[in-house]
């Protein structure tokens, strides 16, 4: 049975948002990115007016700039974006419950067992699109296809507020003239790589012999050939399972070098505290939680451990990355073995750290428990933590703290309230 599978692409997302909040910026050129104060960072997204003067996402702020003088820049809100994405998800969950996000702003959605009653995939695709605009306000380009990579291509074709085919008696047609770089999993080194070959289109590299693709790609070649020719029967992950985005996470230089294993267990728990927070917020949970160190003179390395649940729990997540440092480092316990052991015992003071939740799931994600595992326990915990979020919504960020933060004034100052980092989820990953 042919499928009717939807790619949903919410056009130039972070500044249609912003835009609905700065009406007075309306026609004029937008960039969402970086530390406009500061004019340091790259253009996350710019509107299309300011992408008709030159300016790229990933452009340096400076460059934009140059390239367009009358630029605004506007500083991003990650939580009212996700809130947005997460509205828009709403509008598809009328249709299927088979919804797998990619990235933030982007969205795969499985109409087939809907088409009895919304009809064709045109037909939903078009009432998809006409609600996100009047409840949300944005515009959104809609591929229309019968798998999910030619309805990815069919979102980009035309943008933006456009809907595109590409049926299986028209897929040759459109798809097939593009440039081989359009294609999904196709990046720059690849795309040389083929290029070398004489392959510049989708219809070349669907064209070659698959053998040859091999050859020179090994098993990519062998996939890519199947993408370019239609052969993609991957499935749409079922609605609430899988993350819009890869990871959460936080960071901070401090205002004094982390000496002993209680400085860095103090600034751990504080940035574990935002990361959970923001999780939890947003309906995520982690499996993988990271940490990055740099000493002070900048040597850096960073590690990773797979949790044995999925968890949005503070302590949980704050231990995983304090295992993970006591593992990877050493410093001397607290201040009596600073004083009474030989420097030369322990490591160098830590200038940086930065803890992050990755592997993202949302809190409809289910597993199996161990036995090992009290989930009365973890249940408490969750109770505990969402308690302490109304008190701090209410009453700040400081307003409640764990002991352990008043153990260095200095150090439990750090701005656990910075911005996040946010990555976006990719196709295989």
């Amino acid at each position: 049975m042919s499928r009717t599978i939807l790619h949903s692409d919410c056009n130039c997302f972070y500044a249609s948002v912003e835009l609905l909040h700065h009406p007075e910026l309306r026609g004029k050129p937008v960039a969402v990115g970086g530390d406009p104060e500061a004019r340091h960072g790259i253009v996350l997204t710019a509107d299309y007016i300011a992408k008709r003067h030159g300016v790229k996402t990933g452009m340096a702020l400076w460059q934009a700039k140059q390239v367009c003088p009358d630029i605004t820049f506007l500083p991003p809100r990650m939580d009212l974006y996700l809130r947005f994405s997460k509205m828009a998800h709403e509008s598809y969950g009328e249709y299927t419950d088979r919804q797998e996000p990619y990235g933030i702003d982007e969205c795969w959605l499985d109409v087939t067992d809907s088409a009895g009653i919304k009809g064709d995939g045109y037909k939903i695709a078009r009432e998809i699109s006409g609600r996100i605009k009047s409840e949300l306000g944005i515009t959104v380009s809609i591929g229309v296809s019968f798998n999910k990579i030619f309805a990815k291509l069919g979102s980009d074709y035309k943008k933006p507020d456009a809907i595109t085919t590409m049926n299986k008696d028209e897929y040759r047609e459109k798809a097939w003239p593009l440039p081989v770089s359009d294609l999904l999993y196709v990046g720059s080194a690849t795309t040389k790589k083929l290029y070398s070959m004489g392959i510049t289109t989708i219809g070349g590299l669907a064209q070659t012999d698959e053998k040859i693709l091999i050859g020179r790609l090994g098993k990519r070649g062998s996939i890519l050939w199947s993408f370019a020719n239609g052969y993609d029967d991957s499935p749409v992950k079922i609605e609430n399972t899988s993350a819009p985005v890869k990871s959460v996470g936080n960071s901070t230089t401090t205002p004094k070098d982390m000496e002993t294993d209680e400085d860095v267990k103090i600034v751990l728990y504080i940035l574990a505290e935002s990361v959970a927070a923001r999780l939890r917020e947003n309906g995520f949970r982690c499996r993988t939680v990271e940490i990055s160190i740099r000493d002070k003179d900048l040597y850096h390395f960073s590690k990773q451990v797979k949790l044995k649940n999925a968890s949005n729990i503070t302590k949980e997540i704050a231990e995983a990355g304090y295992r993970l440092y006591k593992e990877s480092y050493r410093l001397p316990a607290d201040e009596y073995e600073k004083q009474h052991f030989s420097p030369e015992s322990f490591q160098k003071p830590l200038r940086s750290i930065g803890i992050r939740g990755t592997d993202l799931v949302t809190d409809y994600f289910w597993e199996q428990l161990d036995l090992f595992t009290d989930p009365g326990f973890r249940e408490k915990q969750m109770k505990m933590d969402d308690a302490v979020d109304v008190i701090r919504r209410r009453f700040g960020f400081y307003s409640i703290q764990r002991g352990l933060m008043y153990r260095d004034r200095i150090l439990s100052a750090c701005d656990a309230k910075a911005d996040h980092t946010v990555h976006p989820h990719g196709y295989f990953g």
